[in-house]
């Protein structure tokens, strides 16, 4: 059964369950407390402002954003599906997004995309769906699933802070790349976006005991894959 994190409570039953799994996170939760949970707006509007703030800082990515989404009011993906690129483009948008999030309406459009069944089918099956989507990467996806689609085993496994945070937490001499993040994870399943909650808020704990919070847009994704979710 596909586990969702609805609500702060489901959240705090995941991590309590998590801790109780795995003794390792024990002193992880005792460093951050109960994480806060983190939610984003479902369906395309919530794919489409994932894919509007890649590899922009957050002040830049919600600039954008909200001149996406004033200029089509309600946000449909038909209404994206039939704009004008040179309309987009005015937006604030590149050339390769507009491709991206024109690609994803046609999807929707033609009934080959339900952003719905995504949210109930195992979190590897949504996750190969969406990559397999023009534009859409393996972070891009995890976020979706996770903070959109509440998905409560998403596993972000190419976000550079949930690297570090698992590093330092894990005692690893190196950070981990996202491949190597995928069987440190196996534990925590079916609860993984429960743990990577944990492990961010871990690594805002890291931050502050280094006197900086670090630079958001550097803890988004590796060279080419957006930050946690705030």
């Amino acid at each position: 059964m596909t586990v969702h994190l609805n609500s702060q409570a489901d959240l705090d039953d995941a991590v309590t369950t998590l801790v109780q799994q795995d003794p390792r996170l024990k002193p992880i939760l005792a460093r951050t407390g109960m994480p806060a949970l983190r939610q984003r707006e479902p369906g395309f509007a919530g794919l489409a402002a994932i894919v509007c703030g890649q590899q922009l800082s957050t002040a830049s990515a919600a600039a954008i954003w909200g001149r996406v989404q004033a200029a089509f009011d309600p946000f449909h993906h038909d209404a994206l599906r039939k704009a004008r690129a040179d309309r987009l483009g005015r937006l604030g948008l590149s050339a390769a997004k507009i491709k991206t999030l024109k690609s994803l309406a046609r999807e929707l459009a033609a009934g080959r995309l339900n952003l719905e069944v995504l949210a109930e089918e195992d979190a590897d099956a949504a996750h190969a769906t969406l990559t397999r989507l023009h534009g859409i990467g393996p972070w891009t996806a995890d976020v979706y699933l996770l903070f959109c689609l509440r998905h409560g085993d998403a596993w972000p496994a190419g976000d550079l802070a949930l690297q570090e945070a698992v590093r330092e937490g894990l005692g690893l001499k190196t950070r981990p790349t996202a491949k190597q993040m995928a069987p440190l994870a196996e534990p925590w399943r079916p609860l993984r976006g429960a743990a990577a909650h944990l492990w961010w808020a871990y690594y805002k704990v890291l931050k502050r005991r280094e006197g900086v919070i670090g630079d958001e847009k550097a803890t988004r994704r590796p060279a080419r894959t957006m930050k946690p979710a705030r």
